[in-house]
C-alpha cells in the first residue's frame, strides 16, 4: 500500500498549500512582530492580523514529522498551532498508516479552524484528526489519555506553558517537537534552557531542518515541576470509527 501522504488527493492539498504559503507568506513583512501595534496586541488580536498567514512547516520538515509519527508507532498527536492545517494532514496521514489515531489541534484564529478542517476533508483524512478552537491553555487541558507526539508550533512564548499543560500525559519516550526555534532565539530561550537541562527528564538536540525544530524524548516518568493548573482529570475521548475514503 501507497504511503497515505503520497496519495494523489493528499498530495494536491499538501503542494497547494506549500505554494501558497511560498508566494503569499513571502510577502509577510517580518518586522510586523516589533511594531506598537503588535507588542500592544493581546494573543486573539495577534492571531487575527495573521488570520491570511499560512505559516507552515517547509517541506522536508513535514516529512520528518510523517517519519517521527511512522517510527514511534503514534497513536495520540497534540498539536499546538494547526493554521492551515498543513502539518496536521501530515500527522493524519502518518496515523492512517499506523493504523489509526488522532492527531488534536488547536488554533485560536476561526477562520483557520475552518480552513484546515475544509482541508483534511479534501484529502479524506478528517477522521484523524480534531481541530479544537480557542485558546490551547483551556482546549488542550484534557488531551484524552497518553501523548506520543508533541508539536508546538503557536506563539513562541506559550510553548513553554504548554508542555507544563500536558505533561502528566506525557509518558517515556514520548517525543516533543518543537519548531521554529532558529527564527525565534529569544522568545524561545527560556522553553530551550528548559528542555535542554537533563534535570528535567528531557534528552534534547537542536535539527537544522526548516526553521529550526528542537527534537525532545522524554526520559522519566514523574516530571519535576508541580502543574500550576487545578484540573488534573484525564477523560478519555471516544474516537470517531468512519471508514476511510482514502484508497
Amino acid at each position: 500500500m501507497s504511503e497515505t501522504w503520497l496519495l494523489p488527493q493528499v498530495q494536491e492539498v499538501l503542494e497547494r498549500l506549500h505554494m501558497l504559503a511560498d508566494t503569499h507568506d513571502a510577502s509577510i513583512d517580518p518586522s510586523v512582530c516589533s511594531t506598537p501595534d503588535w507588542t500592544a496586541a493581546n494573543s486573539q488580536q495577534k492571531a487575527t492580523m495573521l488570520r491570511d498567514a499560512l505559516l507552515p512547516v517547509s517541506r522536508d520538515a513535514g516529512r520528518f514529522l510523517y517519519g517521527v509519527v511512522r517510527s514511534t508507532a503514534a497513536k495520540r498527536i497534540v498539536e499546538f498551532g494547526t493554521s492551515f492545517g498543513i502539518s496536521t494532514i501530515y500527522f493524519a496521514a502518518a496515523l492512517r498508516d499506523n493504523g489509526g489515531g488522532v492527531v488534536i489541534g488547536s488554533e485560536l484564529e476561526p477562520s483557520k479552524v475552518a480552513k484546515a478542517t475544509q482541508h483534511l476533508a479534501e484529502t479524506g483524512l478528517s477522521e484523524y484528526a480534531e481541530i479544537r478552537a480557542g485558546d490551547a491553555m483551556e482546549t488542550l487541558r484534557d488531551t484524552g489519555g497518553a501523548i506520543d507526539v508533541l508539536f508546538l508550533d503557536g506563539w513562541k512564548e506559550l510553548y513553554l506553558d504548554v508542555l507544563h499543560l500536558v505533561a502528566a500525559n506525557l509518558r517515556p519516550g514520548s517525543v516533543v517537537l518543537a519548531d521554529d526555534v532558529a527564527l525565534f532565539p529569544e522568545q524561545l530561550a527560556s522553553y530551550l534552557a528548559y528542555i535542554r537541562d537533563p534535570a528535567n527528564g528531557f534528552a534534547s538536540v537542536y535539527l537544522p531542518l526548516g526553521d529550526g525544530i528542537e527534537y525532545s524524548v522524554s526520559q522519566i516518568r514523574t516530571f519535576p515541576f508541580r502543574s500550576t493548573f487545578s484540573d488534573s482529570r484525564r477523560v478519555g475521548l471516544p474516537l470517531h470509527s468512519r471508514s476511510s475514503t482514502l484508497v
